[in-house]
């Protein structure tokens, strides 16, 4: 079988390589997920090393295509697809593609920024303080203005099927996904509260959950399980 395509990620963390894992899975593609084989880590880091690659990442994920050496999870996305039918053809349609993915890339930041509010070189423990504050904000008022915009994505769209750009899945329909099944992990009793005031965003998720590629992978071992080393961390005491 010929593997496309090597995704550098950081092993045992879903991260924000889980958006890219997830188009790949949807696509049917095979992918080699570098670093979770035996060695694979200098690989990663040669990826990011200036003396080794021409166009160096400054972080992973990176996604190496035949001489295409990719990184930025937005980038990424777009070139799959571009590739692989998770876009529009026109370019006005893959241009509101990326910029969706842009905007979910935000809120990623953000999520990251509950936990790791003041230095992401320091330890949960020792700004546990300031990272109740940080997320007191981020669920009352960042989670709901970010799914308040994309609810409005989702029923503004003019094609049919209740997805986010056209009637056809895109890759952004899958990163909404991922972020909906992060956001339930970090912050249950949030989302609980909220999820009723997004409906079809909800049922957009409910709608990938069902896609036959999808389904087989987040059943399996591939998919790494959300855990406390990751973007999305569960902290009772973040989510009061």
């Amino acid at each position: 079988m010929t593997i496309p395509y090597q995704l550098y990620y950081w092993d045992g963390l879903q991260g924000r390589g889980e958006f890219v894992r997830l188009a790949l899975e949807e696509a049917a593609v095979p992918y080699e997920d570098v670093a979770r084989r035996k060695k694979g880590m200098p690989e990663l880091l040669a990826c990011l090393d200036g003396g080794q690659v021409d166009h160096p990442s400054f972080a992973p994920p990176v996604l190496r295509a035949g001489e295409l050496l990719i990184g930025q999870t937005a980038n990424i996305l777009m070139f799959i697809g571009a590739r692989h039918g998770l876009a529009p053809r026109a370019e006005a349609g893959r241009l509101w593609t990326n910029q969706l993915q842009l905007t979910i890339a935000d809120i990623i930041g953000e999520v990251h920024e509950t936990h790791h509010p003041i230095s992401v070189g320091k330890y949960y423990e020792d700004q546990k303080k300031e990272a109740k504050a940080r997320a007191k904000c981020f669920r009352e008022e960042r989670i709901p203005k970010f799914l308040d915009y994309f609810e409005g994505v989702v029923t503004r769209n003019p094609g049919r099927g209740g997805y986010a750009v056209g009637s056809r899945l895109t890759y952004v329909d899958l990163s909404l996904f991922q972020l909906i099944e992060g956001l339930r992990y970090a912050f249950p009793k949030t989302m609980a509260r909220l999820e009723p005031s997004y409906p079809a965003l909800i049922a957009l998720r409910d709608k990938v959950a069902l896609r036959p590629n999808i389904a087989a992978y987040v059943g399996s071992k591939r998919r790494i399980p959300f855990n406390e080393d990751g973007i999305f961390r569960r902290y009772p005491e973040l989510d009061k």
